[in-house]
């Protein structure tokens, strides 16, 4: 009975050993794959940031482009023709040569500070240069400068340095909105605000323009309606940021974005 006994129990031991090691090397093989998972999951998320990251470095070059070829046309390019205008009607012997000279020379001035203002802006590392508050600032004094909009920027809370991947797609954004308010809004004011508080930086940027119904953004059947505002929205999740549009027919849209101050890394 007692040799019975003990197969029993080796036979009851051995079993359980085998269940343990069983259990062992299932939670080693779930943990592995697991792992591997999670590994390619932030791979995954690493090179999708570098790809929206690298497009938002592109777009940005494109825009910056655009500005300065139309600067030169509308602005540089007047001021000098009208300063060559005005020294080829000047005489010496004329009363106010004097006064069209001095004219010229405060036409060549701004034409040369205009000139200026572009050279910064051919760096597409403006972005980090300046930081993000005073692109958006340099944005808006671009677009106000063309005389086809006004526009203004509200600033509240003490500035906030971010990482300038962040500060990028960030502003990449805000542009993005800008430029969309511009072709399609027919809106004659842009609003811009940011503020900082201790834990958030909260950014709007409103228009009066037209408007639109958001509904369709809500049809999924309907993925070309609104695919710049995915596209900003899907942006603003990467780097952390809550990212939503209100806008009423006739009255104007709103655009919201929320970025939580403290960083994460991916």
């Amino acid at each position: 009975m007692a040799d019975k006994n003990l197969i029993l129990g080796i036979i009851f031991g051995s079993l359980l050993f085998l269940m343990v090691v069983l259990f062992i090397i299932i939670f080693v093989w779930w943990y592995h794959k697991r792992r591997t998972y999670y590994n390619q999951e932030v791979s995954s998320m690493k090179s999708k940031y570098e790809q929206t990251l690298l497009q938002a470095q592109l777009e940005i070059q494109e825009q910056t482009l655009k500005n300065i070829s139309q600067e030169i046309h509308d602005n540089v390019g007047q001021v000098l023709t009208l300063a060559k205008l005005n020294l080829a009607t000047t005489t010496v012997a004329e009363s106010s040569a004097a006064e069209k000279i001095k004219t010229s020379q405060q036409l060549i001035g701004k034409a040369i500070q205009d000139l200026r203002d572009l050279s910064r802006s051919l760096n597409t590392d403006y972005v980090e240069e300046l930081g993000f508050v005073h692109s958006v600032e340099y944005e808006l004094e671009i677009l106000q400068k063309t005389g086809t909009i006004e526009t203004e920027l509200g600033i509240e809370g003490k500035i906030i340095k971010l990482d300038k991947h962040k500060e990028l797609i960030l502003f990449r954004i805000v542009q993005e909105s800008i430029h969309n308010i511009i072709k399609h809004a027919e809106a004659k004011k842009i609003s811009a605000s940011i503020q900082f508080t201790a834990d958030t930086i909260q950014i709007q940027i409103n228009d009066n323009g037209k408007g639109f119904d958001l509904a369709p953004l809500n049809d999924t059947g309907n993925q070309s309606f609104g695919l710049g505002l995915r596209n900003m929205n899907n942006r603003a999740t990467l780097i952390g940021a809550k990212f939503s549009v209100d806008s009423i027919i006739g009255n104007g849209t709103t655009v919201y974005l929320q970025l939580p101050v403290i960083e994460t890394h991916i």
